[in-house]
């Protein structure tokens, strides 16, 4: 199964009109083009150096990327097995579509789940009294600003870790995650004063903004959420609605109120509780932060990193109760995987040479480009942008006309006249 998974990642972005990327995959590979000169601090510096170190072995930002996300994957399953630490629900959980589709992207949330895998089994050793004192808080703390090093969402995680500390106050270990969270919470501080405010001094009064999305669109968007980020088999509803949503939300209800049955009905331990509490505690600060932070609509992608957590102690109940036969559901996963592929596919790598020709004959392939779009939310403009990213990452998008006199700068039109781009129907 481990095989299968990683032969699907690479078939997940390989057939794909552009190699499962979007408009975040542009900046991500931009950063590690230019580095050491800071690009931006939308995104912390973790994914981008991690790119950028993988370029080190010959690889151009876009193959890096890649390199990374099935890296992750890697040491995701050989931890498992090194350390014997939900070695099966591990594999079924990197099974799923959704997580298959994850490391698939070039994105971060690839390289934060290992490090939140690594967190979790931190937190379990100090659970169960096996790291202790000032060698359980420095791994620890570690870990938390590792993992905000690489998603600012990450300060969930140091807050979970802290108010759970707080909430078992009078365990051991409790002072060990209060600590740890303390020390997190200090160094988010510092870098926001001493990296942040550096580069960009108006960050903050840029992106918070009170009043962003009104509740019954967010409560709209966190049920669609939730329900696709816990269907195991589809985690994409079709946007332009139809019968085929109600399965795909229903399949993910079901599986949510199945979820919750098993958590009741099983009594968790210390460490099951720590898993769920973190992941759960994590979502609602998703949720919550919308109100003031601009993010795109909680998605599969968005709470994978707490998701994950509760995928793992969800596969080891089943596993208590079904044994082997819970593979099935990381087999159904990936079959039905190959099946949305397979009718969604695209061919990055003949789209690739396109584009690659295409800047070679301009000149453009190795000279600082921009893209011009009106809006940012038009998709399907944005896609050629996004395809060039994986030739020449060191493109911007633009949204000033006066800017296409240049020639430096692209529109759709401009590559298009000139180049065929094969895309799928299902967009």
């Amino acid at each position: 199964m481990v095989i299968i998974t990683l032969v699907m990642t690479v078939l997940r972005f390989l057939l794909n009109e552009k190699g499962r990327v979007n408009p975040d995959s542009i900046r991500y590979m931009r950063f590690a083009h230019v580095f050491p000169t800071i690009d931006n601090t939308t995104t912390p510096l973790g994914y981008p150096l991690s790119i950028k170190f993988i370029t080190l072995f010959g690889f151009d930002e876009f193959w890096s990327s890649k390199v990374v996300g099935i890296l992750a994957f890697i040491f995701i399953v050989f931890f498992a097995w090194k350390k014997n630490f939900y070695l099966r629900e591990t594999i079924v959980t990197g099974a799923l579509f959704s997580f298959l589709s994850i490391f698939a992207f070039t994105m971060s949330e690839p390289l934060i789940l290992p490090f939140v895998f690594l967190f979790l089994y931190v937190s379990k050793q100090i659970i169960d009294g096996k790291l202790e004192k000032w060698k359980a808080v420095f791994y620890l703390s570690l870990l938390l600003i590792a993992l905000y090093n690489i998603r600012y969402s990450a300060l969930f995680f140091i807050g979970g870790t802290g108010l759970f500390g707080l909430i078992y106050l009078k365990r051991k270990y409790a002072a060990i995650f209060i600590i740890s969270a303390a020390i997190g919470l200090v160094f988010v501080v510092l870098y926001k004063f001493l990296f942040i405010d550096y580069f960009n001094e108006n960050y903050v009064q840029t992106f918070l903004e009170i009043g962003l999305h009104p509740t019954s669109q967010l409560l709209v968007e966190l049920f669609q959420g939730l329900a696709t980020s816990f269907n195991p088999f589809i985690h994409i509803s079709d946007p332009g609605g139809g019968k085929i949503n109600y399965a795909i939300y229903g399949i993910g209800v079901l599986n949510i109120l199945l979820i919750i049955y098993l958590f009741i009905k099983n009594k968790l331990s210390e460490v099951e509780s720590f898993f769920i509490f973190t992941g759960v505690f994590g979502i609602i600060c998703s949720y919550f932060i919308q109100y003031f932070y601009s993010i795109n609509p909680l998605d599969y992608r968005l709470i994978a990193p707490f998701s994950f957590p509760i995928w793992l102690v969800y596969f080891k109940k089943l596993f208590d109760i079904f044994e082997i036969k819970v593979y099935v559901i990381g087999i159904l996963s990936i079959m039905s995987g190959m099946l949305f592929t397979w009718l969604s596919k695209g061919n990055y790598l003949e789209n690739r040479k396109e584009i690659f020709h295409f800047l070679q004959s301009e000149k453009l392939d190795k000279v600082p480009l921009k893209f011009y779009t009106e809006d940012e939310l038009n998709l399907d403009k944005i896609q050629v942008a996004e395809l060039i990213s994986t030739v020449n990452p060191e493109i911007r998008i633009t949204f000033k006309p006066q800017d296409t006199l240049q020639k430096t700068t692209l529109t759709r039109y401009k590559v298009l006249q000139k180049i065929k781009i094969d895309k799928n129907k299902y967009q």
